[in-house]
């Protein structure tokens, strides 16, 4: 089984690494951006076919080691 977990910083939290690829793209003359917020993709496959268990991992997994769940956000995709 694979999962995507995809880990963003909330609402409200400075990310100075987004900044920096804007203003690199807007210097490339990428135009049209706004705003970047720049975030971490993890492709995980899983030894088990019992999705529930998988989800339960995946959330442990998130909330031990993944994601700092006091500034970033994640989102579980089992597929």
């Amino acid at each position: 089984m694979k999962a995507r977990v995809t880990v963003t910083l909330k609402n409200g939290v400075l990310d100075p690494q987004g900044k920096a690829i804007e203003g690199a793209l807007k210097s490339l003359g990428v135009e049209g951006i706004d705003g970047v917020r720049q975030g971490k993709v993890f492709d995980i496959e899983l030894g088990t076919t019992d999705k529930a268990k998988a989800e339960a991992a995946l959330k442990a997994a998130c909330e031990k080691l993944l994601a700092n769940t006091v500034i970033e956000n994640y989102r579980v995709e089992i597929a």
